[in-house]
């Protein structure tokens, strides 16, 4: 009995999480971002979000399958839509440990001897000077998108 419950639930297990593109997004290979780029994704772009690993969401699109950058994605909400019994919410629980309607992503910092032992790179300094814009350059794209100054007051150590 429940084996033959375990084969009728387990399709429901492998559902992908619908989601859309919220800006441009090379699809990779593999979830790197030095990786193989499949495909590139437009804004917009409808996916299944199939796995998640680290900051990288595995998708299937029209384009293929590959990963892209897990902030890249909007889900659709988690909200029981009419008729919904909330199955899917409980099996995505069961699935992932959460309901989906919220996601939080972390960051590792360094530690004091990483901060010790330290060591500049310069070919990685030359590479982001490279996106360095003079300060005309900078406001003109600030005036375009109707953006101010504003004074932020800086806490004291």
């Amino acid at each position: 009995m429940k084996l033959i419950a375990l084969l009728l639930l387990a399709p429901t297990l492998c559902l992908a999480d619908p989601a859309t593109l919220i800006r441009a997004a090379d699809l990779k290979r593999t979830p790197a971002s030095d990786a193989e780029t499949v495909s590139q994704l437009p804004a917009g772009s409808a996916v299944d979000a199939l796995e998640r690993q680290g900051g990288w969401t595995r998708v299937k699109a029209a384009a293929g399958e590959g990963w892209v950058k897990m902030l890249a994605l909007r889900y659709e909400t988690g909200g029981a839509k009419s008729g919904d019994s909330g199955v899917k919410q409980l099996f995505n629980v069961a699935r992932t440990g959460s309901s989906g309607t919220q996601v939080t992503t972390g960051v590792r910092g360094l530690d004091e001897q990483q901060l010790a032992n330290a060591q500049p790179n310069k070919a990685e300094l030359a590479k982001m000077s490279r996106f360095a814009v003079p300060a005309d350059a900078a406001a003109a794209f600030a005036a375009k998108g109707h953006l101010a100054a504003q004074a932020v007051a800086y806490p004291k150590p």
